[in-house]
């Protein structure tokens, strides 16, 4: 009974690393990311932004700002959901007619990565960018900026 057991634990084992978990680990990050949008606050940004400039600045201070507060309680509510039901199947993106898969940005500002020597892989020749006096206003220097 004791070889069984442990036998068929084995097999389980190898049978879970086997199948992969890039389903259910795509939906968790998903879920994290749509849980967060309450901080991070992009819907609401982008969603008065886009009012203030595609109607006027006035509809961007009222309607933007209930359009964006929606947007974010929708996109967080989605991250909760997605978060529980990770493990559980369809792993694609949920209520995309709505929402975009993907966190948006206001188009005024493009996310990058964090200055560090993880992401700068030739600060060993010497042409990292980053801040040089972080705490002197322009004082940034970038290489090969895009």
């Amino acid at each position: 009974m004791q070889k069984t057991i442990s036998l068929l634990g084995a097999v389980l084992l190898v049978g879970v690393l086997a199948s992969g978990c890039a389903g259910p680990e795509k939906k968790l990050g998903r879920g994290l990311n749509n849980a967060f949008e309450i901080v991070r606050g992009g819907e609401y940004r982008r969603s008065l932004e886009q009012a203030a400039l595609f109607d006027s600045p006035n509809v961007g201070y009222t309607t933007g700002v209930v359009r964006g507060f929606n947007r974010t309680l929708a996109r967080t509510g989605l991250g909760l959901y997605e978060i529980i039901t990770a493990p559980i199947p369809p792993y694609g993106p949920s209520a995309t007619a709505y929402l975009s898969p993907k966190p948006v940005y206001p188009d005024s500002y493009q996310p990058r990565l964090i200055e560090s020597t993880t992401f700068a892989t030739d600060g060993s020749v010497g042409f990292s960018g980053g801040d040089i006096v972080p705490y002197i206003p322009a004082s940034r220097f970038r290489i090969f900026d895009n």
